[in-house]
C-alpha cells in the first residue's frame, strides 16, 4: 500500500520507510543537510551505463532548479556562481532522477549526459585509477577541452 504523510520527515525517519511510501518534497527539503558554506555533493552517473561521470556541489538554489527544469545546475565554487552543465561546451546533463543517500547530505544525479562530463574532454572525471603503488590513465579525451571552451 502506498503511503503519503503530510508530517515534515527526516532522513531517520525515512530509513523506516517502506518500498512506494511517498512524501513530500517541501517538507523534505528543509532536512537535506549542506555544509556550513551552504554545499552539497552531487555525484552524476549516466543514467543508462551507470558510469559515475563527476562529483560537483550544490545549493539549495541549485537543487530547486534542477528539479524544476530538468537540466541540471551546479553551483561553481572557483566562479562562485550557477553553473548549467554545458552552458559553455553545450555537453548538457539532463536530469532522470535525483537521490539522497541515507544521511541526506550527498545527492545522486542519473542523468543522460551529452558527449564528455570531464573539462579535460574525457567521459568522465574519474580516469586516474590507483592499484597500489602504479596510477593509470584510463581513458583519453573525446574532444580537446580547446574545441570544448572557445569563447
Amino acid at each position: 500500500m502506498c503511503q503519503t504523510t503530510d508530517s515534515k520527515p527526516t532522513f531517520k525517519q525515512l530509513e523506516k520507510a517502506n518500498l512506494g511510501d511517498h512524501f513530500d518534497w517541501l517538507s523534505l527539503k528543509s532536512q537535506v543537510k549542506f555544509d556550513k558554506d551552504g554545499l552539497i555533493p552531487a555525484i552524476a552517473q549516466q543514467f543508462d551505463t551507470k558510469e559515475v561521470l563527476m562529483m560537483a556541489w550544490m545549493n539549495m538554489q541549485s537543487l530547486e532548479e534542477t528539479i524544476e527544469t530538468g537540466r541540471v545546475c551546479y553551483w561553481s565554487r572557483s566562479r562562485q556562481s550557477y553553473w548549467r552543465k554545458g552552458e559553455e561546451s553545450g555537453q548538457i546533463q539532463r536530469l532522470k532522477s535525483l537521490a539522497f543517500d541515507c544521511d541526506g547530505d550527498t545527492i545522486l544525479l542519473s542523468v543522460d549526459q551529452t558527449g564528455p562530463a570531464c573539462h579535460t574532454g574525457r567521459r568522465s572525471c574519474f580516469y586516474t585509477s590507483v592499484q597500489g603503488s602504479d596510477v593509470e590513465i584510463t581513458s583519453n579525451p573525446l574532444i580537446d577541452p580547446n574545441e570544448l571552451y572557445k569563447k
